[in-house]
């Protein structure tokens, strides 16, 4: 029987009292014994905090309460990590849940690899748009093995929020969560990819994750939202920084993407009146490009039509002819 330390569970939730329910209880019917579990409200005007409370009063010796004002998901999580007393730490959203035996395969994984700092397993998606909702997976890339966050993890966020358990000496050592509304967590991780954090895969599903159950969901307007997008580049500017002390360099193909992805997002900025916003991100576009390659023909002309025209200009019409071309 291996050693069952302290693991704490944290759950930031703003305005959804009923999805809140069921993720509370996939973490107080896990198989595992010793829990903690650190809900966060992040300034609910609903019926959320009175949930809550109730929760709190009947598990009063496992869950763990407090309010913030409404500041986002990086700061409740914060907040929540700040508070938990746990060797482990599992993240988990406010309408996902974790399967029963999610918590105990991961921290014996932890057990038969000493060196891990992260123990990641198969994430499965509930997806409420099809009645009755469609269940696929393993979703992104938790049906695979992998050692390490990057190279990869400067595309995309490959695996979900409640796959991962932490342990809690690593989240020490990577440093806080931001206080971003927008690729946050993407941000988090790759500060754990900066610090070389290895990684072991547990070949079991553990969690599901559950989407279009409402219409407020924090993903929803990354593209449109001024300040979305704007903590969108904050976090851009981040992960790169996090990949080059990771080793990738210009010569990497998913450097060559992440230029892509810049500019597509410096379009987006200059589409909603970002202007200052859009020059900055272009700019870290370029500077991603692989500088023995000459840039394509879109960057030349995109940069020298902003310089002429003006950014927001520049960034319209482009989203007219990409719409054009779409059709």
């Amino acid at each position: 029987m291996f050693k069952q330390e302290l693991v704490s569970v944290v759950i930031p939730v703003y305005n959804r009292p009923n999805r809140l329910k069921e993720a509370v209880m996939s973490v107080l019917l896990q198989s595992y014994p010793n829990i903690e579990l650190i809900i966060i409200d992040d300034g609910s005007t609903d019926s959320t905090n009175d949930i809550i409370q109730n929760l709190s009063k009947k598990w009063n010796s496992t869950v763990i309460y407090e309010q913030q004002s409404n500041c986002g998901p990086g700061a409740a999580r914060e907040l929540g990590t700040k508070k938990s007393k746990g060797v482990y730490i599992q993240y988990l959203d406010s309408d996902d849940i974790l399967l029963d035996e999610k918590i105990s395969t991961q921290v014996r994984a932890f057990h038969n690899n000493v060196d891990a700092d992260i123990c990641y397993g198969m994430s499965y998606q509930e997806d409420h748009t099809f009645k009755p909702p469609l269940l696929t997976g393993p979703i992104r890339e938790t049906g695979q093995e992998k050692k390490q966050l990057f190279p990869q993890l400067l595309n995309e966020r490959w695996w979900t929020t409640s796959s991962p358990l932490y342990k809690s000496d690593l989240i020490r050592r990577i440093g806080p969560w931001l206080n971003l509304i927008n690729e946050e967590d993407w941000e988090f991780d790759a500060r754990a990819g900066q610090n070389k954090a290895v990684l072991t895969w547990c070949p079991t599903l553990v969690s599901v994750r559950r989407i279009n159950l409402s219409t407020d969901h924090l993903s929803y307007g990354g593209c449109d939202n001024p300040a979305k997008l704007r903590d969108r580049i904050i976090a851009k500017q981040l992960i790169y920084s996090s990949a080059l002390k990771a080793g990738l360099t210009t010569s990497n193909v998913e450097m060559k993407l992440f230029s892509r992805e810049c500019f597509l997002l410096a379009r987006q900025c200059a589409e909603v009146g970002l202007e200052d916003e859009s020059k900055r991100i272009f700019g870290l576009s370029r500077l991603a490009a692989d500088k023995s390659k000459r840039y394509g023909l879109d960057y030349l002309v995109y940069a020298w039509l902003g310089q002429i025209v003006g950014w927001r200009r520049v960034g319209k019409a482009a989203s007219k002819l990409r719409s054009m071309l779409e059709f």
